[in-house]
């Protein structure tokens, strides 16, 4: 046959994960691919054509061995790809090969459990050959291990992506899991050390006896890092007690099996048994590279100790026993999954995972890892880090979560606060993330993580504070003397009893006695940008007197047949009283609106006065007939500090409830002048408002773009808020925050002592 000759040119990155999501999608309409064991063959088999990639370009395979043998040795259509992989792949297994042709024989022996299933190859089309050819064509040789995780995301399904919550890792993330956890200490040993044989020895010993275990571990990516970094560090130490001894030999003693993962996903789990093997013959050639010889890649040895299944139901102990003398890291990136996104298996997951336990509903799906990781470590030299979304160091989520992890006397020994998730993935994951690593009680150093810089703490509590232990709950009523907050009005009509500005005008150019069931209308959104809406609002003793109106008499019938319709048994109730709001809380009064839903970006949330003509939406909140000082307290930055630390969020934006961010907000009672002088600064704010009347509150609460005099006049606010509570500034949020949690602790022990 005629010889083809394939150059390697291009770096194998994110565009052959594409390209091998499209051969993934090829062969699977070019197969009768029916059930789960159909798919596992053919995820065995892209993981043996991986490793026949990266093998042909690291020195495993002659250079472009694979693909040359695949472009040469089978004609264009593919017809006969699938025969002569099936020969090449069951001699891959073979030590003796006395029968075997030449051009096969060529290959060494790899075996290892790679090769040593027998599993069906599929069949090729044109265009299937003409891809893996192509893949052939780049260079694997330099691959980064992240490119798997990048492989899992563009490789299986969309919907099934979505459904396993997996977001895939990078290796920044990684580094802010594996460093404090257990690489850095292991460096400062090996800093201490110096050049003392017996000490690095010790060290040596303790690196052997290391178990790394990521009980989601998707495609690897974690264990290939820490592998890495662990053989890194290895390296090190055999470099002080080389120290020039030209007789000095030794190979590296790290092995795979030290690794161990839960993946519940089947191509996911091959891949990062593939990926642990790549990783070994990479970190070989460092080795080699470093010291002049290295232990053979081939036949590959016993790989890492990865089991297919759902973490939440296997006992972690059997898949990662606790032995006396292993020192074991439990770390990973367990899939997210808001409780409205969980499907009924998760669900189930949860009841199992939290049996016996109260009010765990509204929890993430992650929480389950973080409550079986804690029980696994109790009593126990492990740890554990996960990457997480930061719901559950907020809102209504730390008091269903902390309780029972504190309980089993653990503690959290570092964190990174909030930080924007980046990867090279196609489809980058748009969440906001913590690290949290929990051990038992430790002398050790404590670190807060924030915008990437570390801190020595004396405590970090659930809120990724540097303050105690406390757990903030939901409040029915004010822990300060401050008036009650209430939600607004929710319309339940089908949008029959709201009015555009057009609509309210045609309305009252036809009857104009219409205009006293007619008022403002507004929510966040309009509010805060600025947008006229208007309602039909209609008191009971009005209804008769409303209905003679026959354009709102339609409007009324609408709502009632929108209700008799719906699903819900107390909406169809409601359909009785169609002319009101099914959930009305009007004063005629003035009131202060506070959107329930704010950007992240801004400094403040931006909040109002409004007249009584206008109807507050539920989504926002009111404070009926207020005092006015009571707008300085919640638009300070002091509040604001509480908010971003107890509030839950909606995607990155701050979501306020009264129960949460209101209700329990720490103020000090204050005297008359001092509400004086906080009106005094609040009609400051008011009036700076006013010198830009033009633009939206969403314009002017834009940080880049917030006039200069509004600015300072926030400021000076702040500060006599702040002075309410001590004359001596605050230096930090960090500071404001650390102060408000002991408040809060003592006010809530003041309030039991009442009762």
């Amino acid at each position: 046959m005629e010889k083809s000759q394939i150059q390697s040119e291009s770096i194998a990155d994110i565009k052959a994960a594409e390209r091998l999501a499209r051969l993934y999608d090829i062969i699977v309409q070019d197969n009768d691919i029916k059930d789960e064991a159909d798919r596992h063959r053919l995820n065995i088999f892209l993981s043996r054509l991986l490793f026949c990639f990266f093998a042909e370009d690291t020195g495993i395979f002659a250079n472009d061995q694979f693909t040359n043998a695949v472009a040469s040795h089978t004609t264009e259509d593919g017809s006969d790809l699938q025969t002569y992989l099936q020969k090449l792949f069951a001699v891959l297994n073979l030590s003796e090969r006395t029968d075997t042709p030449q051009y096969l024989k060529a290959f060494p022996y790899v075996n290892g459990g790679l090769f040593a299933e027998e599993s069906p190859v599929p069949q090729f089309s044109r265009k299937a050959r003409k891809i893996i050819i192509e893949c052939g064509s780049l260079n694997w040789k330099a691959i980064n291990p992240d490119i798997f995780g990048s492989m899992i995301q563009a490789v299986v399904h969309n919907d099934q992506r979505g459904s396993l919550g997996m977001h895939y890792t990078s290796l920044v993330n990684i580094m802010k899991v594996i460093a404090p956890l257990f690489l850095n200490d292991l460096q400062e040993q090996l800093e201490k050390t110096g050049d003392d044989p017996k000490k690095l020895n010790k060290l040596l010993g303790r690196l052997y006896q290391l178990r790394i275990f990521d009980p989601a571990c998707g495609s690897g990516n974690f264990l290939i890092i820490a592998y890495k970094e662990l053989c890194k560090l290895e390296i090190e130490i055999l470099k002080q007690l080389d120290k020039g001894q030209t007789s000095f030999k030794d190979f590296s003693h790290i092995r795979l099996s030290q690794f161990y993962g839960i993946e519940i996903d089947d191509f996911a789990c091959q891949t990062a048994k593939l990926s642990l093997w790549l990783a070994d013959h990479q970190m070989n050639q460092a080795f080699r590279e470093v010291f002049g010889d290295a232990k053979p890649t081939l036949p590959l040895q016993e790989g890492g100790q990865i089991v297919c299944g759902n973490a939440t139901r296997l006992d972690w102990e059997e898949v990662c026993p606790k032995e006396d003398e292993a020192e074991i890291y439990i770390l990973g990136n367990p899939p997210y999954l808001g409780s409205s996104m969980q499907s009924k298996k998760q669900k189930a997951d949860m009841v199992t995972v939290f049996d016996g336990i109260k009010g765990y509903k509204n929890l993430d799906y992650i929480a389950c890892w973080f409550l079986v990781g804690a029980r696994y470590i109790q009593d126990s030299i492990a740890q554990l880090a996960f990457v997480s979304t930061n719901s559950i160091s907020q809102g209504e989520q730390v008091a269903m979560l902390w309780p029972h992890i504190f309980s089993m006397n653990l503690e959290i020994g570092f964190a990174h606060q909030s930080f924007k998730w980046t990867n090279n993935a196609k489809g980058n994951a748009g969440v906001t993330c913590i690290v949290v690593g929990i051990r038992n009680p430790s002398e050790k150093p404590k670190y807060l993580f924030k915008d990437g810089i570390s801190h020595v703490v004396k405590n970090i509590n659930p809120y990724l504070s540097n303050s105690k232990n406390i757990v903030i709950d939901k409040r029915s009523y004010s822990l300060a003397t401050i008036p009650t907050m209430s939600y607004g009005n929710k319309a339940a009509d089908g949008g029959h009893l709201s009015l555009t500005e057009h609509e309210r005008d045609e309305i009252l150019t036809t009857t104009p006695e219409a205009k006293q069931f007619i008022k403002k209308l507004t929510g966040s959104a309009e509010f805060i940008n600025d947008k006229r809406r208007y309602c039909i609002w209609i008191e009971n003793n009005e209804l008769e007197q409303a209905k003679s109106i026959v354009e709102i008499d339609k409007q009324i019938e609408k709502v009632r047949q929108f209700r008799l319709n719906s699903k819900k048994k107390a909406t169809r109730e409601d359909a009785s009283v169609a002319h009101r709001f099914a959930e009305a809380r009007y004063s005629e009064k003035s009131s202060i609106i506070i959107p329930r839903v704010s950007s992240e970006r801004r400094q403040y949330i931006p909040i109002g006065f409004l007249e009584s003509d206008t109807i507050i939406l539920d989504s926002a909140q009111a404070i009926y007939d207020p005092e006015t000082y009571i707008f300085a307290i919640i638009s300070s930055r002091i509040h604001m500090t509480w908010v971003r630390a107890v509030a839950g969020r909606l995607k990155t934006d701050y979501r306020y409830s009264s129960a949460l961010c209101y209700n329990t907000f720490p103020f000090p009672d204050i005297s008359e002048a001092q509400k004086t002088s906080l009106e005094d600064h609040v009609f400051k704010v008011l009036d700076e408002r006013e010198q830009h009347s033009e633009k939206t509150l969403a314009q002017l609460y834009d940080p880049d773009k917030m006039p200069d005099g509004l600015r300072q006049a926030h400021h000076e606010m702040d500060l006599a808020v702040e002075q309410c509570y001590r004359q001596k500034p605050f230096e930090s949020d960090e500071q404001r925050l650390e102060y408000l949690f002991k408040l809060y602790e003592q006010m809530i022990a003041a309030e039991k002592v009442k009762k």
